[in-house]
Formats: structure tokens, sequence, C-alpha cells
């Protein structure tokens, strides 16, 4: 149950500002350690696997903030000016609100390209001693070009430039807006055309049935991911969701065992790499 009242934060200047809905379980005397949960695309904070993850952090004594983007859930704005660089945006708000914590980002789908770009802007900005790790439920890395715009048809394409939008038949409710400024702006955040070094440990779950995001796609993210500490876990039986008992359980014991091992670690030191 969903029972924590929601917060607000203003993103944004102009008339772009928006308000984002959030829900921290900061939690005193709680150590240095975080998690921020970011959605998938068309989802929210009160989805299946955000809500297990809260519970199980609460129960553990983790602060965990969730948010919805701007043009979901209970946030501001609308699917038809939104974007992949609002959403980051509205990301890297959510984890100054943890303060210095270290923090274990987990993203789904849509969320675990916006994680990973994320990773990007604070190892850029030189930030990166904020992450702790990285755990990706079926990646959705570069989906508006790789996943959508590849994979529509002619037809479609064509709406898109003539009218601005196009809605996508969905498998899990009515049809969604894909509009013209989503792919453009997306093509600016693409992270396939060379190497990232998050510079924390990854953890990936892929469903091998998932019908929106191949297996494929993951395996061609652990290639591009260029730091040491990568695992990536194949669920032969599990779809796009991963929502099932048994997956929440693994979900649970992949984070768990992430915080085991981040506890331990010092922080990321800038000095000892390049620059990404």
């Amino acid at each position: 149950m969903d029972d924590r009242e929601p917060q607000f934060l203003e993103v944004g200047d102009g008339p772009e500002r928006r308000r984002i809905a959030y829900r921290f379980a900061d939690i005193e005397g709680a150590g240095s350690l975080a998690l921020l949960w970011i959605p998938g695309f068309l989802s929210d904070m009160a989805s299946t696997k955000a809500l297990t993850l809260a519970e199980w952090a609460r129960a553990r004594g983790l602060p965990m903030l969730r948010f919805d983007y701007s043009g979901h859930g209970l946030s501001d704005g609308s699917m038809l000016q939104a974007s992949i660089g609002d959403w980051l945006n509205e990301a890297r708000a959510m984890l100054s609100l943890i303060g210095e914590r270290r923090t274990i980002v987990i993203g789904s789908s849509m969320g675990g390209w916006i994680a990973l770009l994320l990773a990007r802007h604070l190892a850029r900005a030189g930030g990166s001693e904020r992450l702790a790790g990285l755990v990706l439920i079926a990646p959705a890395w570069d989906m508006t070009e790789r996943l959508m715009w590849h994979r529509l048809p002619p037809a479609a394409k064509e709406a898109i430039e003539r009218e601005g939008v196009y809605y996508e038949p969905s498998l899990y409710g009515q049809p969604y807006p894909l509009t013209k400024r989503l792919i453009e702006e997306g093509r600016t955040h693409l992270i396939g055309e060379g190497l990232l070094d998050p510079r924390a440990p990854v953890r990936i779950l892929q469903g091998m049935c998932d019908p929106d995001v191949p297996w494929g796609h993951a395996l061609d993210l652990v290639d591009l991911l260029c730091g040491a500490d990568v695992e990536l876990t194949l669920i032969k039986d599990g779809d796009h969701r991963q929502s099932r008992p048994e997956d929440l359980r693994r979900l649970e014991a992949t984070v768990g065992a992430l915080v085991e091992k981040v506890e331990t670690m010092p922080p990321f030191s800038a000095t000892s790499h390049a620059s990404t």
C-alpha cells in the first residue's frame, strides 16, 4: 500500500517549470547509503516493483527516494511535451534531494537508460563518488531510437513527421503518444556510439521472453560498459515487467547483495580514472 503522502519539487525554468511528485522515505540514524528508484516509460512510483523495493528498504533501514516523471503519475506535465532530457534533469534533481549519501540507482526499462545517463553526467562532472552502484531491470537504453523509431512502420514515421505524434498500440493498456520531440530530443542522449564507464558496480536483470527489450539488447549494453564489475542475469522465462513474486525476490536479493558489497567499498576516486 502506498500510504506515504507525496511531496513536490519544482524543476525547470520559465514555461518549462513543473512540479515533480516524489516520496522520500528518509530514516533517522541511517548510514551513508541510499536508494533511488527511476521508473520506466509510462510507469510511476506506485508500480509493483517500486512499492516492493520501498517496503524492503524500509525494513532494512535504508533511505529510498522514488518519483514520477513529468507527464506521469502525480507530477505535472504532458507526455506530448516531455523528453528524455526533461526526465534526466528530474532524476538529477531527485538525486540532489538525497544529499551527500552514496546512492544505488535502480532503473527499470527506460529508467535504466536514465540511470546510465545519470552515471555519465556524474562522471563528466567529477561526481562519481555519489554513485554507489546501478541495478538495471530490462534496461531500454537508447530506447527512442533503437526500440521505437527503428521498429516503426513507414506510415507511423510519416505520421510523426507530418503531425508531430503517433499513437502506438500497447500490450499493457491504451495506445500511447510517440512524439517528434521525444524522438528527436532523444537522439541527443544516445549512449550506443561509444563506451561508457559508470565507475560503479552494475547489475542487470533481463528476461529472455521480453517483447519490449530483447535480451540481446542487454548483451549489447554489457559490451558498451567498460567498467570491470558488471553482472548480467538472464531469466529464461522472464518478461518485461519482472513483477512476479520470484522476480521481486530476485530484485530484492540483487539490491541486497550490492548493498552489502558497496558498504565495504571505498568511494570512487576521480583521480584514479580518466574522464569519460
